[in-house]
């Protein structure tokens, strides 16, 4: 299922460089090849939170030399930054009739139609019914992902064509989605969030990168925050 949130070159041989002998001979310099190491995570980490400390460290030296008043000033700048994104996705929800207009693609069940790491942007029809074809995205009761799979099968009901069954597949896979509706047959139309209007490729890989290393996620709210607090403009 499709969730919600490089071929690599062959290696060179070496170039060989004639060179003139002499008499006198000097070691060859241990930087000359690199042999090949293998990473370490735990010193890469240790290297990660000794940039932060110092970065951290930092700037408490120059909040002391900066005035309590400087300082609240630059706090409420970063509050307003803070509040004005939050209107702005509340705003942007209410003008799409859903509660998440803007989703990430974690998975590859949507192949090509959308790839891992795409940015979707959606949008919920209030007086429109679902049709065959549409790409949605649904969420049911007790699955925290939403998945985003094309309609298959739509019933609609004669007197309300807005209540409707909805059966859902991805592009990329075998099976339609049946097995993921925990026990029922159909979906409602309360189950989707809304329908695909548009993508961004591949932008998404910045929010998939901070879902897979929580600690970059601080990090970046921290340079952000301290990007806030020292513009003295």
């Amino acid at each position: 299922m499709c969730n919600v949130g490089h071929p690599s070159q062959p290696p060179r041989a070496p170039t060989q460089v004639q060179t003139r002998r002499t008499k006198q001979t000097t070691p060859r310099s241990s930087g000359s090849f690199r042999s090949p190491t293998t990473s370490n995570p735990t010193s890469e980490l240790e290297n990660y939170d000794t940039i932060a400390l110092n970065m951290f460290g930092e700037a408490i030296q120059k909040m002391k030399t900066m005035g309590a008043r400087q300082v609240m000033l630059q706090v409420l700048n970063f509050a307003t930054v803070i509040a004005t994104g939050l209107m702005i996705w509340k705003g942007l929800g209410l003008a799409l009739n859903n509660e998440s207009p803007i989703v990430v693609v974690l998975s590859g069940s949507m192949e090509p139609a959308f790839y891992r790491g795409d940015l979707l942007f959606l949008h919920n029809p209030r007086d429109t019914p679902f049709e065959v074809g549409d790409i949605t995205v649904y969420k049911l009761n007790g699955v925290e992902v939403p998945i985003v799979h094309r309609i298959l099968e739509t019933h609609t009901l004669r007197l309300n064509p807005l209540k409707q069954k909805i059966l859902t597949k991805g592009d990329n896979n075998f099976d339609d989605d049946l097995g993921l509706y925990n026990g029922r047959e159909w979906l409602d139309r309360e189950h989707l969030i809304g329908k695909v209007r548009g993508f961004i490729p591949y932008i998404g890989y910045v929010t998939i990168a901070m879902n897979d290393f929580p600690w970059l996620k601080y990090i970046l709210i921290g340079i952000l925050g301290l990007l806030a607090l020292f513009q003295r403009e």
